[in-house]
Formats: structure tokens, C-alpha cells, sequence
């Protein structure tokens, strides 16, 4: 019956007008590379004659399903959605495995679970692949083997020791990148000293940390994009950051002196717009205590007893927006290793972030608690 129905279609399909193979482009598409399917009943032989006609060899031929993938030129393209024997030809998207980490920081599983209390941190594995983070703060213990060689130390801006004799910048570090804490788990890290081993540093030593990341990106192998973690800083020199096309997070701020929350408005760098500024919350998704609020802050993540990297391959936890910022620098690396620009990344964070679940959020801020867009 069905060789019936078959024959019966021919004459249809002869009468049935030439239509050119249709283009399908891909997310994360490579540059170049596509797939082309040829129709049904091809016989090998033209298939071979196609791929003897592309000025490139075939990557791969593919007999069983009729089609082959190749780098091709556009006029290549454009000849091949003429050929009457190609069903259609498909851009060559990046595909990737996704894995799960079992007994993950609480702040790392909030980041892929849409309820609070999970411990398994669910990511792509090339999350971060080159992307290269910058970490203004004081320093990384480049050494520690929970960076496994993808931490750099670039500079210290004033008269310091080259090493991070206070943990705060290590911590961040492993938040954003680290094998076991990392958000981004194949980012290259690079350690900017702007803060000494009591955690002071001055406007000039913030500004100057600004100006090293500037200097110093276009000298690194960062293809997919750079992102700048910053706990602190000065001025407005970090929309110089932006002007680069870097993405920059920032924190919030921890209130006062006394711990009481501010309007993050009135922070510099929190202040600056251009940059994404982050509040903290807790493994109960409530606010930190100490957050600062107000209308720029555009995002939430975990901040509160946040367990990272110490010097001397060691862990530890601690508090702070400190601590939420290098989560969200972190998602930034994820984005931009996967073809996400950095124009408007803090806006996509946002989009797919879960929306109204956090508690005692100050009126004036958005209720937005960051995700890495693989929950269930």
C-alpha cells in the first residue's frame, strides 16, 4: 500500500515547483559551519560529488542519514540551497553537556534549583570556557589548587606584596571560577591587588585597579568576552568598564558603619548604571540584614555564610554583597561563554531570574533572585 501511495505522489511531485534548500541558523552558531542534509534517497555518490564541489574537506560525512558538515563559504551556501539533491542547511550550533554537583554551597545550588534548600548545583561544563574575570579586590592565592592553574595574578597597585594576605579576594575568586565553589568552573581568573591585608585601599588604588583591567584585557586570550568583579570602588571609572564591552559587577554595599542598609544609590560604585549592582540574601531567600537597596540595584544572590576559597588551600565562609557579586560576575562569565553579549547581560540575568520570591525586599527595589537558567 504504502509503495502505492508513494507512486501515486510522483506526478505531483514532478509538477511541484524547484524550492531552494532553507538556511536554519542556531544559537551559538559557529562561525562558518553548518550542516547540510540532503533529500531523502540520495545516493551516496552524490553525495561525494557534493562535498568534491566545496573548496574545504567534509569535518564529517554522514551516509547513514544522507548529509555531511563542512566549512563553507557563503557563495558555497548560497550554491548549495540551489541544489535540487539538499533538503536544507543548518548553521553548526556548540552543543554541550550539562553536569550536577552533588553537596554544593548553598549559594552555588540556589543559583540552579527554583526552590530554596537544595544541595545539587546543576551547570553546563564549559561555563566559562574563554571568558577571563578580572577580580579587583586583594589579591588570589593564585596557587590554590581550587583554581587549577587559571588564576593569574596581574598586578598590585600600590607598594604591596604580590599575594592575598587578607581572603577576600581568594573567596571571590572561588565563587566566580573556582573547581569546587565556582559559578563558572573553566573562567580564567586574574588577580588585581587594590585593597592591602587589613582590607583598605583609597579612591586612587580603586581608580587605578579600573585603569589595570583596561590596560590589561587586550593583552589575554579572552574570545568569548571579560567580566569585571568589583566588592568595591571608586568614581565613576567603572563605566569605563562598560565603554570597553566588559561586563562589570558590582555590590550593593553593606550599610553603614553600623550595618544599618543605605540607599545603594549614594555608593559609589553601586551608583554607576552602567554596571549591574547586587544585593544579598540568605539560604532562606530573605534579604541580608546589611544589604543596601534602593533602584539601581538590579539583582540578587547568595550572601550571607557563602563557603569559598582561603588562602593557603583552605576554605572559609563569609558575608557580605562581596559575596553575592562574585556570583552574579560569575553568571556573567556562564552567558558570555555561550554567545550572550555583554551589551544588556544584566537585563537577560533579570529575565530569567525568579521574580517575587525573596522577602522583606525594600519597596524601592526589584525583587529578582539570580538563576543560571537550568532549573527543572
Amino acid at each position: 500500500m504504502r509503495s502505492s501511495v508513494l507512486l501515486g505522489l510522483l506526478p505531483l511531485a514532478a509538477a511541484t515547483p524547484f524550492r531552494r534548500a532553507p538556511l536554519l541558523t542556531r544559537d551559538n552558531a559557529e562561525e562558518g559551519k553548518y550542516i547540510i542534509v540532503m533529500n531523502q534517497g540520495v545516493q551516496t555518490s552524490s553525495i561525494s560529488s557534493v562535498v568534491q564541489s566545496i573548496s574545504a574537506e567534509a569535518d564529517h560525512v554522514y551516509n547513514a542519514i544522507g548529509g555531511f558538515a563542512a566549512s563553507l563559504t557563503e557563495k558555497e551556501v548560497e550554491t548549495l540551497r540551489n541544489d535540487p539533491n539538499v533538503a536544507y542547511i543548518q548553521q553548526n550550533g556548540k552543543a554541550s553537556i550539562f553536569a550536577t554537583q552533588q553537596n554544593a554551597p548553598w549559594g552555588l545550588a540556589r543559583l540552579s534549583n527554583r526552590q530554596p534548600g537544595s544541595t545539587t548545583y546543576t551547570y553546563n561544563e564549559n561555563a566559562g570556557d574563554g571568558v577571563c574575570v578580572y577580580v579587583v579586590d586583594t589579591g588570589i592565592d593564585v596557587k590554590h589548587p581550587e583554581f587549577e592553574g587559571r588564576a593569574t595574578w596581574v598586578a598590585t597597585v600600590f607598594g604591596d606584596v604580590n599575594e592575598d594576605d587578607h581572603g577576600h579576594g581568594t573567596h571571590c575568586a572561588g565563587t566566580v571560577g573556582g573547581k569546587t565553589f565556582g559559578v563558572s568552573k573553566k573562567s580564567k581568573l586574574f588577580a588585581i591587588k587594590a585593597f592591602d591585608a587589613s582590607g583598605d585601599g583609597s579612591d586612587a588604588s580603586m581608580i587605578a585597579g579600573m585603569e589595570k583591567v583596561i590596560e590589561d584585557a587586550p593583552t589575554r586570550e579572552c574570545p568569548n568576552g571579560v567580566v569585571v568583579s568589583m566588592s568595591f570602588g571608586g568614581d565613576k571609572s567603572e563605566a569605563a568598564l562598560v565603554d570597553a564591552g566588559f561586563f562589570g559587577a558590582v555590590a550593593a554595599g553593606n550599610g553603614d558603619v553600623f550595618g544599618r542598609p543605605l540607599d545603594a544609590g549614594t555608593v559609589s560604585p553601586a551608583s554607576e548604571e552602567s554596571l549591574c549592582t547586587v544585593g544579598a540574601t540568605d539560604k532562606n531567600d530573605k534579604t541580608a540584614y546589611f544589604t543596601n537597596y534602593g533602584k539601581v540595584v538590579d539583582i540578587f544572590g547568595p550572601g550571607v555564610d557563602v563557603l569559598s576559597a582561603k588562602p593557603g588551600n583552605g576554605s572559609q565562609t563569609m558575608s557580605g554583597t562581596s559575596m553575592a557579586t562574585p556570583h552574579i560576575a560569575g553568571l556573567g562569565a556562564y552567558f558570555l561563554s555561550q554567545g550572550t553579549p555583554a551589551k544588556g547581560l544584566c537585563e537577560h540575568l533579570q529575565s530569567i531570574s525568579l521574580k517575587g520570591v525573596i522577602t522583606a525586599v525594600h519597596n524601592s527595589t526589584v525583587n529578582y533572585l539570580a538563576q543560571n537558567g537550568e532549573a527543572a
